[in-house]
């Protein structure tokens, strides 16, 4: 079972011990999702959320169990995403795309390029994939370099703050390189990157939902990042370097037989964004926790680097980044572990619980570096659909740890943490304080 922290004292929610205590959503559930979960496996694996569907009089459920998480995430056609669904509304309208309220550029060049399943697989082969793709080992030399130059920021000291000098500008700036953007542009780009996921960290219940309001304001903010896009395109055009975007500028898309519009290229490039940044950001935090809460390992992997692999893998099950989404509906009546789900249903996918799922790991809230397939984990989704830029995240974590344990004896928590999470779905540490020797 997981252990509670300090963390929990924090919370304006108490700790749950019965299935009536469960709250996955409300302000401080972020404190108790691990103790929630154990509870939903034997009590409540389908657990109905009357009213919470994607229509009036529907319902939401979330499924917290591996086998039907991964049954649902491996089918999209009988159970579609929201995008999807998205996509068909925006086909079925008579108001043009670009004319529809609260349409960005990720979902116009969607509605083009990527509307069907087919056409979803071919754009991830041609077009991601061979940047962020499992393949992609164009980036290694960068992503150290990018890792070293962090850690010589601090590295001459005693103690450091881990996510706001390591985690979290590593992704940003290996997503900056990759793209093409210059570095100086990091501040705003972040805030950028803040407003678009800004409903998964602010937005109401399972659904993420902003109000109008905030909805109005975060499409102000967006516009920015729209302009400035749109000038690095034009610049990539006269002056191509070696980059994602000028690459994109030039490739020849054999789905559709022709070249990308600038508006296509602002719409993949949004989404680069929107996914490129908080997981790795969260992998890698939370991955250091654990290196300072079992003694000795952190010796284990610098001894035998061939295990970190195992490690990196093993912490993403065992503290899913994004902890789940509201991303599917039911095309028609379901039955989950004996509970109706109707048609018209919106599911709440809990990759996290799932992933904690003693039916499908042998001791689930253990750290096993040795755990067998742990690949199959769902930190990344799975199917047709698993996340596009999950191969440079995964690098991202490998090149990060072999470069801190070349660098560095031993971590532990300094003094001063208070291990209190972001709201939303992500597993967002706020701040983490480490303390760490050299390596001589």
């Amino acid at each position: 079972m997981p252990q509670q922290g300090p963390n929990h004292r924090s919370s304006p929610l108490k700790c749950p011990v019965s299935l009536e205590d469960v709250d996955l959503f409300s302000p401080g559930a972020q404190e108790h999702w691990y103790e929630a979960y154990p509870i939903l496996h034997a009590e409540a694996p389908v657990l109905r959320i009357p009213g919470e569907g994607p229509t009036p009089g529907s319902d939401g459920y979330i499924l917290s169990k591996y086998e039907d998480i991964a049954m649902v995430v491996r089918d999209p056609v009988r159970f579609p995403s929201g995008l999807t669904t998205a996509l068909q509304r925006m086909a079925a309208s008579e108001i043009p795309p670009e004319q529809q309220p609260h349409t960005n550029a990720m979902m116009l060049s969607m509605f083009t390029l990527r509307p069907t399943d087919e056409l979803y697989r071919s754009h991830r082969q041609e077009l991601t994939d061979p940047w962020v793709g499992p393949g992609a080992t164009r980036h290694t030399d960068m992503i150290r370099d990018h890792a070293d130059a962090l850690i010589d920021r601090w590295i001459d000291g005693d103690q450091v703050e881990f996510i706001g000098e390591f985690a979290r500008p590593l992704p940003q700036r290996v997503m900056a390189t990759v793209l093409g953007f210059p570095l100086k542009d990091i501040p705003q780009l972040a805030r950028w990157g803040e407003a678009q996921v800004r409903g998964f960290v602010h937005g109401r219940g399972h659904r993420n939902e902003l109000t109008e309001e905030q909805l109005d304001e975060q499409f102000r903010e967006l516009d920015g990042f729209k302009e400035y896009v749109e000038d690095i395109i034009q610049e990539k055009r006269q002056r191509p370097g070696d980059d994602m975007i000028s690459w994109l500028c030039d490739v020849e898309y054999e789905a559709l037989g022709r070249k990308l519009t600038d508006l296509e290229i602002n719409g993949i490039v949004y989404a680069m964004i929107i996914g490129g940044l908080e997981t790795t950001q969260y992998a890698i935090e939370e991955q250091a926790q654990l290196l300072c809460e079992h003694p000795g390992l952190f010796q284990a992997l610098k001894a035998d680097r061939s295990k970190i692999r195992g490690f990196c893998e093993e912490a993403l099950r065992l503290r899913s980044p994004t902890q789940g989404l509201s991303s599917r509906t039911t095309t028609r009546d379901e039955v989950f572990h004996g509970v109706q789900v109707p048609a018209g249903s919106l599911l709440h996918l809990r990759w996290a619980a799932g992933n904690v799922d003693p039916d499908e790991w042998d001791c689930p809230y253990d750290l096993d570096i040795e755990r067998k397939a742990v690949t199959r984990h769902l930190a990344f989704s799975q199917g047709p659909r698993v996340c596009p830029g999950a191969g440079i995240s995964r690098q991202e974590q490998l090149i990060a740890w072999n470069c801190l344990l070349d660098r560095l004896d031993d971590i532990e928590y300094a003094p001063g943490n208070t291990f209190e999470h972001q709201p939303g779905i992500m597993l967002g540490t706020l701040e983490l304080h480490l303390k760490f020797s050299r390596a001589g």
